[in-house]
């Protein structure tokens, strides 16, 4: 079974907002085994990042200015997760971000059936403890020092121990 493991970085909290994605990262499992094949981008977000967000993954409007749209990058990405059980912690927040992003192109919404959600699995195996990724990271002795700030990629390169 092919699975992809997925994250986004975004200019802030909610797409009622108009906020974008800023960063997606992704990496494939077969079987949930790694297969080595990864997809990553810097999307220009086409406004301006939020203060708060900034502090969250340190991309500054001026290093986004010059990435893809995510409709340059779209079809990339589709292509990337097509057919794939896709794995994100807190999935309605990055689902809500993908699905805003693909309404504005008018391209076919993720499907909720494809998708699991770690967080709500910690939720249901950890009831009443913290299950962010870094408390997930802390319970089975996951070294997340390379995360400083947050990073789609880092950030997926995590869930993936975890998840596994």
């Amino acid at each position: 079974m092919l699975e992809v493991i997925l994250d986004t970085e975004t200019t802030g909290l909610s797409t009622t907002e108009k906020h974008r994605i800023v960063e997606i990262g992704c990496i494939e499992l077969s079987n949930q085994i790694p297969t080595n094949k990864i997809f990553h981008q810097y999307i220009n977000p086409q406004r301006d990042v939020s203060e708060d967000a900034y502090k969250v993954h340190g991309y500054s409007n001026k290093f986004l200015s010059d990435k893809k749209t995510f409709s340059e990058i779209s079809e990339d990405f589709l292509d990337f997760i097509k057919d794939k059980k896709i794995v994100i912690h807190n999935a309605p927040f990055d689902l809500s971000f993908l699905n805003y992003e693909l309404r504005l192109i008018n391209a076919k919404v993720l499907d909720k059936k494809n998708i699991i959600d770690t967080l709500e699995i910690a939720r249901a195996k950890y009831p009443g403890s913290q299950n962010s990724l870094d408390a997930l990271c802390k319970r089975f002795n996951i070294n997340n020092s390379k995360r400083e700030k947050h990073s789609a990629l880092i950030d997926c390169e995590l869930l993936k121990e975890v998840y596994i």
